[in-house]
């Protein structure tokens, strides 16, 4: 390579603005933060995991998460008898047949839109938000272990509590199972924006070294509730909608497919179709699994019943590309 001071003693100032200039944009990028991945078809069918299964408290299920290594499967939801904005939640864990193994409640820890599930042994650490505002949405993160039968405060000195982003006034996350990595949505003042960590690197309460931190896109989606998210590879998934009685003969519950190295939209929103015959359908969760055979899965959560009986119903896709 010729050295800039080189340069200044055979070309004339113009010449070397233009060379420079030249030189600047012939630079190649940085290559990707987050590895080049496959991602899943939107367009495709999704399939039934179960449908109308009971949760330990009966009000609607709000996200779920698979701890992975472990094979358990954890839904979150607002705790019987508490407000919209107690923060206030019961995990429920069920088998993969949706038949109850056990629950755990949290109080004011938050409204339990994502959530994710770690494997540490044989033991499974849950990731929530935590400190739920006047808004009932989580200020912080946390990190502990699930203990059926127990109720833990948000006050609670076994809690390992973090901020991943300063000056954030609301944190949410998941866990992207298959690759290590701890996706956190965040609330700044401009808006939500989605930044992604190694997943060790926050277990230990290091998070100087974000893969990518992005605005959140602005979609064009059927429904402005947003109701969840999840993460494979360099993609992620959103997922907007609101309830609806199926005699209504309406669908709008929509997924988009986001690079996550961009933030640019790649696919949808597209309507989704899983569990339309639902009574009372309504969005709720996101999450990724691996099965014990190899096969990367998209799991999409719907609450489905009659008031004061809500029902956990799960599918998924499977065709990626």
């Amino acid at each position: 390579m010729i050295s800039t001071q080189h340069w200044t003693g055979v070309l004339k100032p113009a010449a070397l603005i233009l060379a420079l200039i030249v030189l600047v944009f012939n630079i190649q990028p940085a290559q990707a933060a987050i590895p080049t991945s496959q991602r899943f078809d939107l367009s495709k069918p999704s399939y039934d995991l179960f449908r109308s299964k009971s949760l330990h408290d009966t009000t609607v299920q709000q996200g779920f998460a698979f701890d992975n290594t472990n094979r358990r499967l954890f839904v979150a939801q607002r705790r019987d008898g508490s407000s919209e904005t107690s923060g206030d939640l019961c995990i429920t864990q069920l088998d993969f047949d949706g038949n109850y193994v056990g629950h755990m409640y949290l109080t004011s820890f938050g409204h339990g839109v994502s959530f994710g599930a770690q494997a540490v042994g044989s033991s499974s650490y849950l990731w929530t938000e935590v400190e739920a505002n006047s808004k009932g949405y989580g200020k912080k993160l946390a990190r502990f272990k699930f203990i059926s039968g127990t109720t833990l405060s948000s006050a609670s000195s076994s809690l390992e509590k973090f901020v991943p982003i300063a000056g954030a006034t609301e944190h949410t996350c998941c866990i992207d199972p298959v690759n290590n990595r701890l996706i956190v949505r965040h609330h700044l003042s401009d808006g939500k924006h989605i930044a992604v960590f190694n997943l060790d690197e926050a277990t230990d309460g290091d998070f100087s070294n974000p893969l990518v931190n992005f605005k959140h896109p602005s979609l064009d989606t059927a429904s402005t509730t947003f109701q969840g998210y999840a993460a494979y590879g360099q993609y992620i998934y959103l997922l907007y909608g609101n309830s609806y009685d199926v005699t209504n003969g309406e669908v709008n519950s929509d997924v988009t497919a986001v690079n996550m190295n961009t933030g640019s939209v790649v696919q949808g929103p597209l309507i989704t179709k899983a569990g339309s015959t639902l009574s009372f359908r309504e969005p709720e969760g996101l999450a990724i699994y691996k099965t014990a055979a190899g096969e990367v899965r998209l799991f999409l959560g719907f609450a489905s019943g009659n008031s004061g009986d809500r029902r956990s119903n799960l599918f998924y896709k499977n065709a990626l590309v």
